[in-house]
């Protein structure tokens, strides 16, 4: 077997050409349809049937093609439900200063960046992390100009909402030093990094940023993931490039892409551009607040390490009710990226205002989405569930920053950072889960997504395997407002992956009950064993509509 053509994708109102008729057989199918289900049948893109291997015997002179499982696990492809997918692709060809162990480190890769790229376009980078750095500060433009060697450079922190900057960048933004957020030699935050990161990326050619874009999908598909939620902005990218990986999804089998405009509507006018886009909805990154790494998510108490701030917030509440009411209007799915418990609350009170004056029930209808919504109340979750918003939220930033020692207990307090991602309140409120990986602030990396969400390091807000997969699956196709996917069952859109994945189980957040079980009898379809430690699972083949878009070559 070997790699196929680049794994990119049609947009959800594209899909892609569907494929021939496909047998799978002598495996495990991960289907509530039959739980013992070994074989299944793909037929115009879609699942034909699902059952036992000796029924499967009836359909194996039929088809175009018989896949021999040879005990494999196949299961519903994954949905990202927020991703950058040309930052994605940029960091995997790029600066990649995720792995930096100390201000040295990062220094040090920068200057062999520089020396291995000549020209003068701008450097990019992405990663740093100062909580994880014995120097516990960023580096100083001085430093920055001397490992670039007096090039133009820009490295966004690990969760893109701070970037430290050359003076070189600096010189070609006009106005920069006047904006919200500049300060002559810290990070930038808030206009003054929107304004250079735009900068910054203005000097990425069509040509790069298409290679970038099928680098990033690519990797989705090697992953098992079927669809991707692209999450643009006028903040976070351009129209360009939006228009510009939507054209390269439509182009070539591979995953889909789910493309959202985050920004903010305040007329009926204002939704020509999403439509005109091409984007599902206005929603994604349309910021009310930035992040705790960078100290500018909304609190209503101060950070712990900074204790005259209270963070940044970008949108008020009679802002977010506008835009949800004319989104609700109008058919088109709002939403906001909201992390701090004030900005929460916010998005909360703009949208019962909204609700008031159009209607719970169609607020309730457009399934409006908060991305990232870490730091909640029992009366925001709540509201959540009362209001029908999606939280589309990242376990991998509990694995990452959470924990006793981790980034949110600096920010924070203990007391404070326990409250975050409680997924398993979310879960028993009735609020709907989409997972995700808001690549590339945590990798693309979805068993490791539902691994976290299962095993979060704060114990009362872990879920179960099964849950946190059905998020990570169905939850994102619902959240795109889709219920009849990401589920194999007859009539669902063929999207799936085949995994090598050893003993199935069927594990629970609560040490009080059995932990896991291998009884079939339970009639409960088994996942793989994600207890920290384990391999994770790997993709052998990633189907989309059909079509096999990714097949491990052989070893």
């Amino acid at each position: 077997m070997t790699d196929l053509i680049p794994a990119t994708g049609p947009s959800a109102a594209m899909p892609p050409a569907e494929g021939g008729t496909m047998l799978l057989r002598g495996g495990t199918v991960h289907s509530p349809a039959d739980p013992f289900a070994t074989a299944m049948v793909i037929e115009r893109g879609a699942i034909a049937w699902v059952g036992s291997e000796g029924a499967a015997d009836s359909f194996a002179d039929g088809v175009d093609e018989v896949v021999d499982l040879a005990g494999a696990l196949v299961t519903p492809a994954f949905t990202d439900a927020h991703v950058h997918t040309t930052s994605t692709g940029l960091l995997r060809t790029g600066l990649d200063l995720t792995g930096a162990a100390s201000l040295a480190d990062a220094l040090e890769l920068v200057r062999a960046y520089a020396a291995s790229h000549s020209g003068g376009g701008v450097l990019l980078g992405h990663g740093w992390d100062t909580s994880r750095w014995p120097e516990e500060r960023p580096p100083s433009r001085a430093e920055l100009d001397q490992a670039a060697g007096g090039r133009p450079l820009y490295l966004s922190r690990v969760d893109v909402h701070s970037a430290v900057v050359s003076t070189a960048l600096i010189d070609r933004v006009s106005g920069v030093t006047e904006r919200t957020g500049y300060r002559p030699d810290a990070p930038l935050t808030a206009d003054a990094h929107h304004v250079v990161r735009a900068a910054a990326f203005a000097s990425v050619t069509e040509g790069q940023r298409a290679d970038a874009q099928h680098a990033a999908l690519r990797h989705a598909a090697t992953l098992g993931i079927g669809t991707l939620h692209e999450c643009a902005g006028p903040d976070i990218s351009s129209e360009d490039d939006l228009t510009g990986l939507l054209r390269v999804a439509a182009d070539t089998p591979g995953p889909r892409v789910v493309g959202y405009w985050a920004e903010a509507v305040s007329s009926p006018r204002d939704l020509a551009k999403v439509r005109e886009l091409g984007a599902a909805g206005a929603a994604g990154d349309l910021f009310v607040d930035g992040a705790l790494g960078s100290h500018t998510a909304c609190l209503h108490a101060p950070y712990a390490d900074a204790a005259q701030s209270t963070g940044s917030q970008y949108l008020d509440p009679a802002a977010i009710a506008t835009h949800v009411a004319l989104c609700t209007e109008a058919g088109v799915q709002a939403g906001f990226h909201a992390i701090g418990d004030a900005a929460i609350s916010v998005v909360v009170a703009g949208v019962r205002t909204a609700a008031q004056q159009v209607g719970i029930a169609r607020v309730r209808a457009a399934r409006h989405r908060v991305e990232h919504a870490e730091l909640l109340t029992p009366e925001t979750i709540a509201a959540f569930a009362e209001l029908g918003l999606t939280a589309s939220v990242q376990p991998a930033f509990d694995a990452a920053w959470g924990g006793q020692a981790g980034m949110y207990v600096q920010r924070l307090g203990a007391e404070r950072a326990r409250t975050l991602n409680p997924y398993a309140a979310l879960l028993r409120a009735g609020v709907p889960l989409a997972l995700g990986s808001d690549s590339p602030v945590t990798p693309l990396d979805p068993w490791g997504t539902v691994r976290a969400a299962a095993f979060h390091q704060t114990p009362e807000h872990r879920v179960s395997v099964r849950a946190a997969f059905t998020a990570h699956t169905r939850g994102g196709w619902r959240a795109a407002g889709r219920d009849d996917a990401g589920v194999l069952v007859p009539g669902a859109p063929a999207d799936l992956a085949v995994w090598e994945a050893g003993e199935l189980v069927v594990q629970v957040p609560d040490e009080r009950v059995a932990a896991w079980s291998t009884d079939p009898r339970s009639g409960t379809p088994g996942l793989p064993d994600l207890t920290p430690g384990r391999p994770l699972p790997v993709c052998v083949r990633t189907i989309v509509a059909g079509r096999t878009i990714y097949e491990r070559p052989n070893e």
